[in-house]
């Protein structure tokens, strides 16, 4: 998994129905219409420099990434020849390879915005073409052997380089290394052949997982059963039949799995929709479609392909591209993590089967009843209901007071510029200024609402961040983005209104967009979120949503669409124990499904095996003997995920332990805006120009701990103990 991924990390997880990228191959070649004459020209852009999307078409933009994709080639192949009498590296390789890059990038970023924004200038086939054809001219330079040596030696001859020179060769040396380039003969050729089977096992285990999906649905005819349900999800389930008449259809589609099973009563329903989804591609259910065989040949050859590039096992391999270190690292402190929350969630079972049974609940709590009890205890609690006050979430609010929160903290002015062309109506564009500045040093589209057949929906990934074009300073570009969401449009004169959980989303993307928009890195392939390794990539995202539990904050943001009441007082007080409601039970999950990938890619030892012995080590409930639930883990066997699912978890403790200097300031006599500046400074400056380990220090002044997540999830041994 090499850092070049971080490029397209975005669009990997979104098309995962789709397509499959492979990073360390430039893979099999796509055939492209012949270039048009329109090539020849600059047509994706106005004359302000900005993308031109009123007139934009397939054709175009198919012609632009062909020309600037053959151009990229060429352009490598030219340096190449240069490079062997090369006297600097960076003048005469790395800076003329950023001006390649350019064109490209725009170009590619471009259709990730239209795929994400409207699929009918975009549909997915087409973006495939242009996503596949992009990515193997961008991976030319990547493997080239000229271009590899080069660094290295540039590396050997420089006895001193700055910090973003040394990250910009290692950036090289590591894909490189990644991509085999050190290897040589039959082990070369073996490699080639490994990650070609790789290709075909992942893309088959996808496309059986997406089969299960679709064959199963469960059609609902009592209208009673959905009394409780969010009008979303009842229209969802209707399909094109009348929601308020039914029948109603539940899949296995996440957004509607997920919320089916916190708000269906009946019990028998439960059971049937999660032993359909941890049954999934098992041979209990359909041979044809089970993926048994098909995850056990990618792990091996996945520790076939870390065998020949040098390293034991792939989960070691994956390693190399990781803020963490090494393996032994994470279990060090995953571990501390189990210690505190695995007899919490023992706690914390005990009392939802407390709670369920004096409200008539006669059977012990199983994995199906869970999520259903949990919304009901949450709610009885803290009176807490995502669709009961998104009322208080009118977007236009919510967007205006993330902006001046921004803008405070960071000493930046977010202005909208109109008569820009985009995508769609809906979408806005804002310029990006420093305080004192009249140039914009950025600026970023927002698409915020839904549309119908439209955009792609992933119930549990409602937004997503596109970075259009890197910062670079020898092209003298700024950063681009896009910011695309799926929120509940306006509808009969009513703003947009949020749930809780989605206005953390708007924060989530808006907080890791900054660090594209504010980078001050002067390389493109470092700067923002090029270079940054996988486990310190939503950093800036998660440090955003820790804003969320601030009073003023969610004072600021919320009010009724109507009548500007603020969100009651108690919900308000109580936004700290809605985030730690069964937290323990869900920390334990994310630390069972880390270990379970690490585990599978680092042992020969059967999954079933593999499962069975990690298993009672984090979890109260039993396993269910038919439970198969890592046959349709597609994020490590058919995204980009494989021994990197830990890095969720650590960017989350990265990102608490950043808040938390924050908290200190509040407290103490320190002043807030200062650590917003320091905080700018270093991750919002730096991007992947300097290693997150050192950016860690700089800004916080010593190494990571693991105490400020467990402090804000209620789970520190000072709170238990309160």
């Amino acid at each position: 998994m090499a850092l070049s991924f971080l490029r397209s990390n975005v669009i990997a997880r979104q098309v995962r129905r789709q397509f499959y990228q492979n990073k360390r191959s430039a893979g099999y070649v796509v055939l492209i219409p012949e270039i048009g004459e329109d090539a020849e020209k600059n047509i994706l852009l106005s004359d302000n420099g900005l993308p031109e999307f009123t007139d934009i078409t397939i054709e175009k933009c198919i012609a632009a990434i062909s020309k600037q994709s053959l151009d990229y080639e060429n352009g490598v192949k030219q340096i190449e020849q240069t490079s062997q009498n090369c006297k600097n590296a960076f003048t005469e390789i790395f800076i003329p390879l950023e001006k390649f890059d350019s064109q490209l990038e725009l170009t590619w970023g471009m259709a990730k915005a239209l795929y994400l924004g409207n699929s009918s200038l975009m549909p997915t086939k087409s973006y495939i073409q242009i996503h596949d054809r992009a990515h193997k001219a961008r991976c030319a330079k990547f493997n080239s052997h000229h271009i590899f040596q080069s660094a290295v030696d540039e590396k050997n001859r420089l006895k001193k380089l700055t910090d973003e020179e040394q990250r910009l060769l290692d950036k090289y040396i590591l894909e490189g290394k990644l991509n085999g380039l050190d290897v040589k003969g039959v082990k070369r050729e073996r490699l080639n052949n490994v990650l070609g089977f790789l290709r075909t096992e992942r893309q088959t285990f996808r496309e059986k997982v997406n089969t299960a999906n679709k064959l199963f649905t469960s059609t609902v005819v009592d209208e009673s059963i959905l009394k409780e349900c969010p009008e979303s999800l009842v229209k969802s389930m209707a399909g094109h039949n009348d929601p308020s008449r039914g029948p109603w259809k539940v899949t296995l589609e996440p957004h509607i799995y997920e919320p089916f099973m916190q708000y269906c009563p009946d019990r028998r329903l439960r059971w049937n929709m999660w032993q359909a989804t941890t049954q999934r591609c098992s041979n209990y259910v359909n041979k044809e479609i089970e993926t048994t065989s098909n995850m056990e040949q990618i792990r091996s050859f996945r520790h076939e392909q870390a065998q020949i590039l040098g390293f034991d096992s792939f989960a070691e391999m994956s390693m190399e591209t990781k803020m963490a270190g090494s393996v032994e690292n994470i279990y060090k402190t995953f571990d501390s993590f189990l210690e505190t929350a695995y007899p919490m969630q023992e706690v914390e079972i005990e009392m939802l089967q407390r709670f369920a049974q004096e409200r008539g609940f006669d059977d012990k709590l199983e994995h199906w009843d869970i999520p259903y009890w949990q919304r009901k205890q949450k709610w009885s609690l803290y009176n807490f209901d995502e669709n009961k006050i998104r009322e208080f979430f009118p977007l236009p609010r919510v967007i205006h007071s993330l902006f001046n929160l921004c803008s405070t903290l960071f000493k930046i002015k977010i202005i909208e510029r109109t008569e820009v062309d985009t995508w769609h109506k809906d979408v806005k564009f804002y310029d990006v200024y420093d305080e004192s500045s009249n140039k914009p040093i950025a600026g970023f589209y927002l698409d915020p609402y839904a549309r119908q057949n439209l955009k792609i929906r992933v119930y549990d990934d409602a937004g997503w961040h596109i970075a259009v074009r890197n910062k670079c300073t020898s092209t003298q570009t700024t950063p681009l983005s896009a910011l695309i969401f799926n929120f509940q449009a306006p509808v009969d004169g009513k703003p947009s209104q949020l749930t809780f959980k989605e206005v953390g989303v708007l924060f989530k993307r808006f907080g890791h967009s900054l660090r594209h928009l504010l980078t001050k890195a002067n390389f493109s392939e470092v700067a923002g979120l090029s270079n940054v390794e996988w486990d310190a990539a939503e950093v800036c995202g998660h440090v955003m949503v820790h804003w969320l539990y601030d009073p003023h904050t969610i004072r600021a943001i919320s009010g009724h669409y109507k009548t500007d009441e603020p969100l009651p007082d108690d919900i308000i007080k109580n936004l700290q124990n809605v985030r730690r409601h069964m937290a323990a039970y869900d920390l334990c999950h994310q630390l069972y499904l880390s270990r379970l990938d690490l585990e599978l890619h680092s042992k020969k030892t059967f999954w079933r095996d593999v499962v069975k012995e990690l298993w009672p080590k984090y979890k109260i409930l039993r396993l269910d003997k038919y439970d198969s639930h890592p046959l349709s883990f597609t994020e490590i066997m058919s995204e980009e995920w494989g021994a990197a699912y830990y890095c969720h978890l650590w960017s989350k403790m990265i990102a608490a332990d950043i808040y938390s200097a924050f908290e200190e300031a509040k407290q103490g006599d320190q002043d807030v805006l200062a650590i917003g500046k320091r905080y700018r400074d270093t991750y919002l400056a730096y991007g992947g120009s300097c290693h997150p380990s050192e950016v860690f220090r700089r800004f916080r002044g010593r190494d990571p701990s693991p105490h400020a997540l467990l402090n804000n999830l209620g789970l520190s041994k000072k709170m238990i103990e309160e």
